[in-house]
């Protein structure tokens, strides 16, 4: 099954690639695409804010972070065309964490999850890390960027 057909399955429509600052939403170098890191925005606002443990919930942060795969994969396939032939190699999810928060694997597990659903168990399974911080931008719950790698 292509890539387009699996997101079609899974009820997504990759979203229109829009910055909220001067960078570039993805960038290629040889076979490597690098984007950069994705807020969970969806309709032009975040569809969560605030931070882990201080009221916002692990499922309210799981969310987010499928959103911010969801636009992690419309800046590659912006980039490139199209995602077909696209694997993962890293995962860095970034979450905004009250102090004694020490569940952000499963917060990231949001975008791991959508990841794998899209490309399969090996396409879309890479190494990962998931970092707790005090704040990311807008009050953005979480941050996710992504490693890929194409033919």
């Amino acid at each position: 099954m292509s890539i387009a057909d699996r997101l079609k399955e899974l009820g997504i429509d990759l979203p229109l690639v829009s910055p909220v600052a001067i960078y570039k939403p993805a960038v290629r170098t040889g076979n490597l695409v690098f984007v950069s890191g994705q807020l969970p925005m969806k309709d032009g606002a975040l569809v969560a804010t605030g931070r882990l443990g201080a009221g916002v919930s692990i499922e309210d942060g799981k969310a987010a972070a499928r959103q911010c795969a969801i636009n992690a994969l419309a800046a590659a396939q912006h980039l490139l065309g199209t995602l077909e032939g696209a694997r993962v190699i890293r995962t860095v999810g970034y979450v905004a964490s009250a102090p004694e928060f020490v569940d952000q694997p499963q917060v990231v597990n949001g975008a791991s999850e959508l990841l794998k659903d899209v490309f399969g168990d090996d396409a879309g399974v890479g190494s990962r890390t998931s970092i707790g911080l005090v704040s990311l931008p807008l009050n953005a719950p979480v941050e996710v960027e992504l490693l890929l790698e194409v033919k």
